[in-house]
């Protein structure tokens, strides 16, 4: 994505107000039928799933930082792994188990046009790692086993035809 618009500043107020009405944590371009490089992840608050940010080895509070908007992202996977519960706001009903890199390497643009390279771990680096997939046109469903895929696959047809 180039310039960053005013109509791209008013995309991402409106999904940051869509996120937090469906209480998620993270929200992609493409999920709001927008085929752009734009995300948003907001895990401020999230006790239960500690996350960290580091820029340059210095620990930031997760607070002064999130929101964060984004665009055109690249991420470095860290070649440890971990399963961890997630879920996807274009699929309400479903949490399942994903395997995901446990840290993850981020460069991204804000929107104020700053570039800005961190660290995260937990459920900062998977909320990435999610939007980035949708980003790439990934979803969540795409990364479960195949096991899990088969013993959804009844739920997953009732939800496509309900919002078809």
């Amino acid at each position: 994505m180039g310039e960053i618009t005013a109509e791209i500043r008013q995309l991402a107020e409106d999904m940051l107000e869509t996120m937090r009405e469906a209480n998620g944590v993270g929200l992609a371009a493409q999920q709001v039928g927008v085929p752009v490089q734009l995300a948003i992840v907001d895990v401020a608050g999230v006790e239960d799933r500690p996350s960290t940010m580091t820029i340059d080895g210095k620990e930031c509070d997760l607070e002064e930082w999130m929101p964060m908007i984004f665009v055109n992202p690249k991420l470095e996977l860290g070649k440890a792994k971990e399963i961890g519960v997630e879920g996807c706001l274009s699929f309400p009903e479903i949490t399942e188990d994903i395997q995901r890199s446990a840290t993850v390497k981020a460069h991204v643009r804000l929107l104020d046009g700053r570039e800005l390279t961190f660290e995260s771990t937990g459920l900062l680096a998977r909320a990435l790692q999610h939007e980035v997939d949708h980003l790439n046109g990934v979803l969540f469903i795409d990364r479960m086993n195949s096991a899990t895929k088969a013993s959804l696959a009844g739920r997953l047809k009732r939800m496509q035809r309900e919002y078809a």
